[in-house]
């Protein structure tokens, strides 16, 4: 009988997301139930997107824009890019398929932090991609490291600045030198899906390094600081070489109607930006000194969320706070077994947050 799996993704791992609240619920009866465990933004979505939307639902039953050439538009006016090194996809997630699909051939390499975004090394490896892991170094990317990793058989790297789980950032400095020893027929792929939260001026953005990198990918999202994790719309910045390339393996309408009528709105809510910004400044503040004040070792953060040691295991601790209707993120799947990741919620959320944490621990 002929195989039916394609050779090479039987060994895979589901991708693990966060826990929805609605299953937790419709699981255990728990009512009032708050979620901490996906990065989401605690203000919901931009209230111009919404408005945009509600405006548009008319139009569902036509096909979208394939080209995307509204929002392109808007961006390269944003970031001062010519639109033909502007990509849209159906989240940055797509776009991370995109570039493994268009560049990395079967048995080559791909240079990967570890750990970090899982996802990278779902694709590559489902794609029959050579997966090599540079362990982080004090939590942060270790770029000599890398370096050293890459040989002849090296295609891509990927590098997530901010670096989730950690929310660790490169600085500009040590990113252009990185870039500036690597042999120049390597790929470097930045996902920047936090980089709108970073608050440290010297952190690494890549918009003004693609001129002088041909083989730089940036990848942003909508999910996050416009909070429209649910509508799968995300961008990225690169050379043309780059982006022809993508498009010839890209779906034709793979950015829904919706998503780019929403995405269009949110560039102009500068207001909801600035608001997310400060209630996860604050947030931080706030939840900073209530570890503290526990004894709770955590990592301080370029990003909308945290990463806290526990004394009972990452585990451990995620079941006990969800049985009290608070759902984080156990990091046991990122080879980080004592640690929990939150993202930071409404006030009154983080308060819940640390009462739950506290009755557990105790």
């Amino acid at each position: 009988m002929k195989r039916l799996l394609r050779k090479g993704i039987e060994n895979l791992t589901p991708y693990p997301p966060g826990k929805p609240i609605e299953e937790l619920e419709r699981e255990t009866g728990i009512v009032d139930s708050i979620k901490l465990a996906s990065n989401e933004n605690p203000l919901g979505p931009s209230p111009k997107a919404i408005m945009a939307i509600k405006e548009n639902l008319n139009n569902i039953h036509r096909y979208p824009d394939g080209s995307c050439y509204n929002l392109r538009q808007k961006l390269a006016q944003k970031f001062g890019l010519p639109m033909s090194k502007i990509i849209v996809g159906n989240g940055a997630d797509e776009l991370i398929g995109l570039v493994v699909y268009t560049f990395l051939s079967p048995g080559e390499e791909v240079v990967l932090p570890w750990p970090t975004f899982l996802l990278y090394e779902k694709v590559v490896e489902g794609f029959g991609g050579k997966r090599v892991t540079v362990p982080l170094s004090n939590f942060s990317i270790d770029l000599p490291a890398i370096l050293k990793a890459v040989s002849s058989a090296t295609k891509i790297i990927f590098i997530n600045n901010p670096n989730n789980p950690t929310g660790k950032a490169l600085k500009k400095e040590e990113l252009v030198h990185f870039l500036h020893s690597l042999p120049s027929d390597v790929i470097v792929v930045l996902d920047e899906a936090y980089i709108e939260f970073a608050t440290d001026p010297k952190v690494a953005s890549v918009v003004e390094l693609l001129e002088s990198y041909p083989l730089l990918v940036a990848l942003r999202t909508f999910s996050k600081a416009y909070g429209l994790a649910g509508l799968r719309i995300g961008y990225g910045f690169a050379s043309e070489m780059i982006i022809d390339g993508m498009n010839l393996v890209r779906q034709p309408f793979n950015a829904n109607y919706l998503a780019q009528v929403g995405a269009l709105a949110a560039l102009d809510d500068e207001e909801f930006v600035n608001k997310t910004r400060t209630i996860i400044r604050d947030g931080l503040e706030f939840l900073y000194s209530q570890l503290d004040r526990i004894g709770l070792e955590y990592m301080t953060t370029q990003t909308n969320f945290l990463l806290i040691k526990t004394t009972l295991g990452a585990e451990e601790t995620y079941r006990r706070m969800l049985r009290e209707g608070v759902i984080v993120r156990s990091m046991e799947s990122f080879g980080l077994k004592d640690y929990i990741r939150i993202n930071v919620g409404l006030p009154e959320e983080n308060k819940r947050f640390m009462k739950t944490l506290e009755k557990i621990l105790s």
